[in-house]
């Protein structure tokens, strides 16, 4: 059956991306700690963050991200001069790809392949991070989150694009 002209366009991402900054959060409300690699498996998530092993093989937060164009954006919807990754809590800030568009697809950062899982909704901790409307600063701005399909490590720097081949299914180890 053909494709219609919508979902062409949906299909079609020729952008790649870059990874500007990687940071764990070692336990519940510690502050990150940023890095320059980390290991990513598909049994337990990020190598040194909080979430690590806890859900398991299907877990959908195992990786967190957003756009590092969007630091800009929230920074300007909560009336501060600047805001950095480290204060929104997310592991992986990626430039260059809207990363919307990685819904309903598998992608590569490095040698790690990742499956879009959700949007990465804000908490209510960005009230408290943020000030007065960083919840709402965020909403729409948040990033995504993610489950890892192939082990690897993850390095600043890093490209990250869709997979070539969107029909490749990859096994948990």
């Amino acid at each position: 059956m053909k494709n219609s002209p919508l979902q062409v366009l949906i299909d079609t991402l020729p952008q790649v991306g870059r990874v500007e900054w990687i940071g764990l959060r070692p336990a519940r409300d510690a502050a990150m700690v940023a890095v320059t690699q980390v290991h990513a498996a598909p049994d337990s998530g990020l190598e040194g963050d909080r979430y690590q092993g806890r859900s398991g093989g299907n877990g959908k937060r195992q990786v967190t991200l957003i756009q590092y164009e969007h630091l800009a954006t929230i920074a300007a919807l909560a009336h501060r001069p600047s805001v950095t990754a480290d204060m929104l809590r997310r592991n992986v800030v990626v430039s260059g790809i809207n990363l919307l568009a990685l819904k309903g697809k598998t992608f590569h950062i490095g040698e790690v392949i990742l499956e879009y899982t959700g949007p990465c909704d804000p908490c209510s901790k960005m009230e408290t991070l943020l000030g007065p409307g960083g919840y709402n600063a965020m909403r729409g701005h948040g990033g995504i989150t993610a489950r890892v399909l192939k082990e690897g490590s993850i390095v600043v720097g890093d490209e990250i694009k869709i997979t070539e081949n969107q029909a490749v299914q990859y096994a948990h180890a």
